[in-house]
């Protein structure tokens, strides 16, 4: 099963992952713990392309582009494998972070992302979609409270991140089978515990 997790920053996607990996491989699933961009040597060679701050000359166009090559290659070296084999796999976000970042937030050209999206990943999609929403003043409040983290998409404006926070909410209210909507707001704990239960339910459905 293909299970991915998506929000704006700061709403803890990181941090949850590894609990929910250790949940889920105790009860009893093989577990493969995966990012994006990333998940592969050349995956990894784009994040750090796509992440630094001096990189601040790329176009929305350019980021798009990196981003899908990143992904094209994390889902035939990584993701489809670990599929065939019957694993579970947990990533932290996927092609829906493209539609809410670029689309929503850039304005881009929804349709035209999902056809470059169907492309990149040859039509491969999540069983399920948690998505971790919090404020966004929130969020930016501890992605700067964590200096280490600090990234070239952080750096876009609160307008923009805005705009990802409500695209995510309009992408999740669009497929409500796919979705799990998860009050990120809430204690560490709380919010782990609601995780496990809309995994173990999809799971075990």
């Amino acid at each position: 099963m293909f299970i991915t997790l998506e929000g704006p920053e700061g709403s803890g996607k990181s941090s949850q992952l590894p609990e929910l990996a250790a949940f889920l491989r105790g009860a009893g699933y093989e577990v493969i713990v995966t990012r994006e961009p990333g998940g592969t040597a050349v995956g990894d060679q784009i994040r750090d392309v796509l992440m630094k701050m001096e990189n601040v000359s790329i176009v929305p166009r350019t980021e798009i582009l990196l981003f899908l090559a990143a992904r094209a290659q994390h889902v035939e070296e990584l993701i489809r494998p670990a599929l065939a084999e019957g694993k579970v796999v947990l990533c932290d976000r996927y092609g829906d972070s493209t539609l809410a970042y670029q689309g929503y937030g850039h304005a881009t050209d929804l349709e035209t992302l999902r056809l470059l999206l169907d492309f990149a990943t040859g039509g491969l999609r999540p069983d399920l979609t948690l998505l971790l929403d919090v404020p966004v003043s929130k969020g930016m409040a501890r992605k700067r409270e964590n200096d280490s983290e600090w990234n070239r998409l952080d750096a876009y404006t609160e307008a923009f991140h805005e705009r990802v926070r409500q695209g995510y909410l309009s992408l999740a209210a669009a497929e409500p089978d796919r979705w799990q909507i998860i009050d990120a707001s809430q204690t560490k704990q709380t919010v782990q515990d609601e995780m496990r239960a809309a995994v173990l339910s999809r799971l075990q459905g």
